[in-house]
């Protein structure tokens, strides 16, 4: 983040952050004038903490769970359930390179669809994600002790 190319910190920002509004933006009056519905935001557990090499995506999806939740209350009162599911890593070509636990894309999709059936506003998909969100009532030294 420090010493990264700058165009690479807003890339990230643009894509998961920007691009992810202008939809909600454009989509949230279709919903309205349809009677409500919903959004779903695929974010990560990166958005709860930082790892190394990542720093620029963490940001953009902290800023986007954030922002999920702005406009889950903006949302509302027109009858749009905005939702955020949360997950590690799936098993996509682009997570290829990832040596590490990886779940079905089809699980995040049956979740995700079984949280709206459920009304859920946030869906944590896999074991990883419910650690990491765990850890956040705790001490983040004992967290990143735990990356290390």
């Amino acid at each position: 983040m420090v010493t990264g190319e700058l165009a690479e910190i807003r890339r990230e920002l643009d894509t998961h952050f920007w691009g992810t509004l202008d939809v909600i933006r454009v989509f949230s009056p279709i919903l309205a004038a349809n009677g409500g519905g919903a959004v779903v935001n695929v974010l990560s557990a990166l958005s709860w903490f930082a790892a190394p090499g990542a720093g620029a995506y963490a940001v953009a999806k902290a800023a986007e769970w954030n922002m999920t939740n702005a406009v889950r209350l903006e949302l509302a009162d027109q009858g749009t359930l905005v939702q955020g599911v949360h997950l590690g890593a799936a098993d996509t070509d682009m997570m290829a390179g990832y040596d590490g636990p990886k779940v079905d894309p089809r699980e995040v999709t049956r979740r995700a669809l079984d949280g709206l059936s459920a009304g859920s506003i946030e869906v944590v998909v896999d074991d990883w994600t419910a650690m990491v969100k765990s850890s956040l009532a705790g001490d983040p030294a004992l967290f990143y002790q735990q990356l290390a």
